[in-house]
């Protein structure tokens, strides 16, 4: 940017282009980080794997902020984490960290003076060290087991002062940390959703039968129902659909307002195994919330029965969910 337009209100073009830039500059700034990780990004992974306590992450300043976000991603992920202030550690903190742990400290310049006393007492006491710094001839990088090399670029700021594109590098290499190790150890859709019993996240990895309309409330019929019964049973069930079952209690087609509509001329006198539509989309008991909320809208239905599963045995009706009820309870 033009050094001249600094402190003046400028028109939206130059905004937008100012805008854009900066995204451009961090951007670029990740390709290169990609590109660089090597073996060290894989010993890094390995120790922190096999962490016999837990990840003590720390930084200083705005590296700070980024090591807390690291530490809480680490241990929503499925590896025990804290952050710890290196201010605080040299005055008492320090007992926060014991052997066993592995310390990931994230330092720009990886000479930040706050972070001599937290990496000294890992030293002496044998716990692992991971230093992520821009400088290979830093204090981090000399005092690390496992040295992170970030690609040494220019800071997105017009002066080349505020830490931007330093810490954006910063934050997705913590990413990729924290995933891998997670990929390692193999966690599971069900390991998050107890790690994440609130919230939108949780709410999304909340398997369906857990939210599903249970048996006291299906729609359901036999295949030689006549449809004077199945118009009664799908009104007084209010998901405008009614499941046709056979002898086995199979669920074998489902009769919704479209095929009545279709077949209006002879619902005096057919039967439900000859209005129903073949087939019907069913969840399976354990699909996650948010997935079945995908399933419906991708499917362009409102409602499906749900299943143990679809792919094991006859489909047997064991619950109901309507879109209304994932909406209800926050999902979009």
């Amino acid at each position: 940017m033009d050094m001249k337009l600094l402190g003046r209100d400028l028109d939206s073009g130059t905004i937008l282009t100012r805008g854009r830039e900066v995204i451009a500059i961090e951007a670029h700034a990740l390709t290169q980080l990609a590109a660089a990780l090597g073996d060290s990004f894989a010993d890094a992974c390995r120790a922190i794997l096999k962490t016999q306590r837990q990840l003590v992450v720390s930084g200083m300043g705005k590296s700070g902020h980024i090591a807390r976000k690291v530490a809480a991603t680490f241990a929503a992920t499925g590896t025990p984490a804290i952050f710890v202030h290196p201010g605080e550690a040299a005055h008492g903190d320090l007992g926060m960290i014991r052997p066993g742990d592995v310390l990931l400290v994230f330092s720009n310049s990886g000479n930040t003076a706050e972070l001599r006393a937290i990496l000294r007492f890992a030293r002496l006491n044998g716990i692992t060290i991971i230093g992520v710094a821009s400088r290979k001839n830093s204090l981090v990088c000399e005092l690390a087991d496992v040295p992170l090399l970030l690609p040494n670029v220019r800071e997105a700021c017009t002066v080349n002062i505020a830490p931007t594109t330093s810490t954006t590098l910063q934050l997705a290499l913590g990413d990729a940390l924290a995933m891998t190790v997670m990929d390692m150890r193999g966690v599971s859709k069900a390991h998050l959703q107890k790690l994440h019993p609130a919230g939108s996240i949780g709410l999304a990895l909340t398997p369906i039968g857990e939210l599903m309309h249970e048996a006291d409330r299906l729609p359901l019929i036999e295949t030689h129902a006549g449809m004077p019964h199945a118009i009664s049973v799908m009104t007084a069930g209010c998901f405008g659909l009614a499941g046709v079952v056979d002898a086995q209690g199979a669920l074998v087609g489902i009769i919704t307002d479209g095929d009545l509509r279709r077949r209006f001329g002879v619902l005096g006198t057919a039967f439900a195994h000859e209005v129903m539509t073949h087939g019907p989309k069913v969840i399976p008991l354990d699909m996650p919330a948010g997935e079945a909320l995908v399933f419906l809208n991708d499917n362009q239905i409102t409602a499906a029965f749900v299943v143990e599963d679809p792919a094991v045995g006859p489909p047997v009706p064991l619950g109901i969910i309507h879109i209304h009820d994932l909406l209800r309870h926050g999902l979009n």
